[in-house]
């Protein structure tokens, strides 16, 4: 890639730091931002913090990476957040929103990236002491404010003890002093009022305009005001747990220069009631999305939440992963719980997104799914052991013309099953980009049965079918239909058969297929990538490509 002058450039200036004073005080605004790409991509965080702290702009963008950029490092990131603080108190500063969405990636990745939790604890700390150094800063101001005022009254006192003394010795002299000395007893109580008023205002009119608020009925209305006090708004994603629960509170319920918003949250192992408390702690009108994981919420729990979410006007995706709703006919009040789960997922009016990961609910998509008022565009259902019915009813939906990403993997497709899978995929051609079949079951029989409806999804760009049983022969028939099929980008193809040790049982399931050893002889790993890739050389397909590896494979690459 040939980079631009401006950015080679940029690369060389933040390359020194010694030489930043020179140009820190003449570089034009529209050069801060190709500098401060720089000092990320070429971790200077001393730049960094410079730059930030003088930034000229009203917005700060550094989240968002594009593809194939890597992430900040984890030094360049700390001398932002510290650069942020500095500059509530530089007046060359004009920062007013900071945008750290996206931000955060894996912990622990190439060059010491700042993972999610981390980056979480971060803000959540600068929020916090940016506001107890604010309060610190106003009582050093009000402190002199004080000693100011006590200085003029005793000059007021000199003054009128001149006069005073003059008058005594004349007629009327003693009313002349009375007089005088009120008048200094009330000058100095008004001014002391006025100095009391000037140094309070601030608090007095927040505290009026959140009574005010909470009068009107709005926790919504209060939250779509800006605090007077607030400085910069601080937009993220933010990932809380029970290490990072308190911090995460203490930083959204406090009021400061810095105001932390959450446009996607993720929550993994806290309690219903603690999620009920996060959610009423964020802005209404800033969260896109919700995603809870290893939480025991139960169906009544999950019932409980969603009222809560409806009253984010703008969520888009929810996200549930190994919740343990726990369904089972036999407990009390199940159903009722189920129908109260439906409608509050139907509230949701502007969800577009919906993941359920490992809850098991045999026979119930159609309630959870048809109380929709609107298609989803995105539907992931891994692990939900599907029944014909369910993938009958989804087929028929008015979610099957709409969706743009597809996750069945993990629920078992057979006969009974190929028919609703054929229709759903044939509903869902012109607009499905990326389908995930893996650990279904499919056999060469089955999938052969299926290629022809995959080969009508004129935009789909992934596909993932690892974890089937197939041999090598099916294996062959799905690259060449892959290749025939000119918006696909990724295929994630399974190991076929012949490349595992003995022992295999002619029918393995996704978890044996996924434990058992494969062959170590190299020639049988070499023959099968010599034939995959003969199959892609013929066809001229050189922007395909096809992988195995599960660990490194990720759908979201691909572009949109």
């Amino acid at each position: 890639m040939v980079l631009p002058l401006v950015n080679l450039c940029a690369k060389e200036v933040v390359s020194d730091h010694s030489s930043s004073p020179g140009w820190l005080g003449c570089v034009p605004r529209e050069l801060y931002r190709p500098l401060l790409e720089a000092a990320f991509t070429n971790c200077r965080p001393l730049a960094v913090g410079e730059l930030v702290q003088r930034w000229p702009e009203r917005t700060l963008r550094a989240g968002g990476r594009r593809r194939g950029q890597s992430p900040p490092n984890r030094l360049c990131v700390q001398a932002l957040l510290l650069a942020v603080v500095r500059g509530l108190s530089d007046k060359r500063c004009a920062l007013q929103v900071l945008d750290l969405c996206g931000l955060q990636c894996e912990e622990g990745g190439v060059g010491d990236p700042m993972g999610g939790w981390s980056l979480t604890v971060a803000l959540s700390t600068m929020v916090v002491q940016a506001r107890a150094a604010a309060q610190k800063a106003l009582g050093r101001e009000g402190e002199r404010e004080r000693k100011r005022v006590l200085a003029m009254e005793r000059e007021r006192d000199v003054v009128k003890r001149e006069r005073g003394g003059g008058l005594e010795e004349g007629e009327g002299g003693g009313l002349l002093v009375e007089s005088v000395r009120k008048e200094k007893e009330e000058t100095s109580g008004c001014l002391r009022e006025d100095q009391q008023v000037k140094g309070v205002r601030r608090r007095m009119e927040m505290e009026r305009r959140k009574e005010s608020a909470a009068v009107a009925g709005g926790k919504g209305e209060a939250d779509s005001e800006v605090d007077s006090e607030v400085v910069v708004c601080v937009r993220a994603d933010l990932f809380v747990n029970a290490r990072s629960w308190e911090r995460v509170r203490a930083a959204l319920g406090t009021t400061g220069p810095l105001k932390l918003q959450c446009r996607y949250v993720r929550v993994e192992e806290l309690s219903v009631s603690s999620i009920g408390s996060l959610l009423d702690l964020l802005p209404r009108h800033v969260l896109l999305g919700v995603d809870i994981r290893y939480s025991c919420l139960g169906v009544a729990g999950l019932a409980l939440l969603l009222p809560q979410l409806s009253m984010f006007p703008m969520l888009s995706s929810l996200r549930l992963h190994y919740c343990n709703l726990d369904i089972r006919r036999d407990m009390a009040g199940q159903e009722g719980a189920m129908k109260d789960m439906s409608q509050g997922l139907g509230k949701l009016s502007q969800l577009r997104r919906l993941s359920l990961t490992a809850l098991r609910l045999p026979g119930h998509l159609r309630m959870l799914l048809s109380s929709f008022p609107q298609p989803l565009e995105v539907l992931e259902l891994p692990y939900l052991s599907l029944t014909p019915a369910d993938l009958s009813y989804l087929s028929c939906s008015p979610h099957a013309s709409s969706l743009q990403q597809l996750d069945l993997s993990e629920n078992r497709l057979d006969e009974l099953a190929l028919p609703s899978v054929r229709r759903l995929l044939s509903q869902a051609s012109s607009c499905l980009m990326q389908l995930s079949l893996s650990g279904c079951g499919l056999t060469d029989g089955l999938l052969a049965a299926m290629l022809p409806s995959l080969s009508c999804c004129r935009g789909l760009k992934s596909l993932g079918l690892a974890l089937n049983p197939l041999s090598l022969a099916g294996l062959l028939d799905l690259v060449r239909t892959a290749v025939r099929m000119p918006s696909l980008r990724q295929l994630l193809y399974p190991n076929p058969l012949e490349d595992y040790q003995p022992g295999l049982p002619p029918m393995p399931s996704s978890a044996q297929l996924l434990d058992w050893p494969l062959d170590e002889l190299v020639e049988v790993h070499e023959a099968t990538s010599l034939q995959l890739d003969r199959v892609v050389m013929e066809s001229g397909r050189s922007d395909l490509l096809l992988t195995c590896d599960l660990l490194n494979y990720n759908k979201d690459l691909v572009e949109q």
